[in-house]
């Protein structure tokens, strides 16, 4: 049995983003790769010639249900003591904290690296990927939010990096539920903020949400505002301002602190392999 899962989640649904497969592919060769871990695919439906159906407040509710219930079993079944998610929107780290919570339920922290908060409601919005941590601490949408088995408390979650002075009414929760943020500025000084949280909440493990979102595209072009010739004044959600520098120098940091059991990175659009792709598709000789 191995210690470590990789789990390859290129989960689409929750971001209504067919891209959001090829991202996934693509960041399971990037992502170092350890020969004592095990890779195992999470098995997604990939037709995208059929508009996702609203359901009961969720675009693709009934796939994205399935999708988790597959992420649970394997989790279960495989046991293991960390979990790597490589994704995918950011609906792909539910079940991996979930189970990561059911196995340290004591001393698990969420460290959840974003622009966004990701805890609308299905009052708030119908996108799933902008639910997920709301539904780890049990309020999201109701129908995943009651899938999970071990919800965390608001004191074991860090919002680091998020833009609060952007705040959507999507984003109300953050402020209903008196939730631990630091801002990208807080952060740019250096981690002794988030060490604190750390030690106040006597933190042996901890789980990274790493939404790629949370860079300036000026730095990783590789996400949805760096998408080319896009002009960002019109772009509907805040866009990040770190830099990949940054965030190694804050997980180094926690690292030291505390061991890290749970790492999932979402929100991969690599943009240029993307429209290679595209452009190479039609092509006859690649069909051949």
């Amino acid at each position: 049995m191995s210690k470590t899962l990789r789990l390859v989640f290129p989960q689409w649904q929750g971001g209504n983003n067919p891209n959001y497969v090829f991202g996934s592919e693509l960041l399971s060769h990037i992502v170092p790769q350890s020969n004592k871990a095990e890779t195992i695919r999470v098995t997604v439906e990939k037709d995208f010639s059929q508009e996702l159906p609203l359901e009961n407040g969720v675009i693709g509710e009934s796939g994205l249900l399935e999708q988790l219930a597959e992420a649970e079993r394997i989790l279960a079944e495989k046991a293991p003591e960390k979990v790597i998610t490589l994704g995918g929107d950011c609906s792909i780290s539910q079940a991996p904290f979930d189970y990561l919570h059911g196995r340290y339920p004591e001393s698990l922290g969420i460290l959840w690296l974003d622009a966004h908060s990701d805890m609308s409601t299905i009052k708030d919005s119908t996108r799933g990927h902008m639910m997920v941590l709301g539904n780890l601490l049990g309020h999201g949408a109701p129908q995943f939010s009651e899938k999970v088995q071990h919800p965390f408390k608001v004191e074991q979650v860090m919002l680091a990096g998020l833009k609060y002075e952007e705040l959507r009414p999507c984003d109300h929760q953050v402020d209903d539920l008196k939730m631990n943020y630091l801002t990208p500025a807080e952060l740019a000084e250096d981690s002794q903020l988030l060490i604190e949280w750390i030690n106040q909440n006597q933190f042996k493990q901890l789980a990274i949400h790493f939404d790629l979102d949370v860079l300036s595209p000026q730095d990783f072009r590789s996400i949805n505002p760096g998408k080319p010739n896009l002009d960002l004044e019109k772009f509907p959600a805040p866009i990040g301002t770190m830099t990949l520098d940054q965030i190694g120098g804050i997980i180094q940091d926690v690292s030291e602190k505390t061991e890290i059991v749970g790492f999932s990175i979402g929100e991969h659009l690599p943009w240029d392999a993307i429209n290679l792709r595209r452009t190479l598709e039609s092509v006859e000789i690649f069909k051949e």
